[in-house]
């Protein structure tokens, strides 16, 4: 089962590290795509070492980091473990994820 989240809000940061948690655990393979300013997750560190557990399942619209917090998020300390790309991730997301919930 590929579940998917779409992370549209930072205010949504612990719903969005609950269910990742929760899916992984059940051996589910837990993608993750943040966009808008779910994008300010990538300074939250709950979230990061779900990140860091599961390297390139989480993926980030460098347009939406580039807008809310240019200067306040390390892209080169997220290589290897967040994919920054554009928001043909969240569609690639959107068509491979057998279930997807947006917050």
């Amino acid at each position: 089962m590929q579940f998917g989240l779409v992370v549209t809000d930072h205010r949504y940061g612990p719903h969005a590290t609950a269910l990742l948690s929760a899916a992984a655990a059940r051996g589910w393979d837990a993608r993750c795509f943040l966009t808008d300013t779910g994008v300010l997750l990538l300074r939250d560190e709950a979230f990061l070492a779900h990140a860091r557990s599961r390297p390139g399942s989480v993926a980030s619209c460098k347009h939406s980091i580039d807008h809310h917090a240019p200067d306040s998020i390390d892209l080169a300390a997220l290589t290897g473990t967040v994919v920054v790309g554009g928001q043909y991730q969240g569609a690639r997301l959107a068509g491979s994820a057998d279930v997807l919930l947006v917050l």
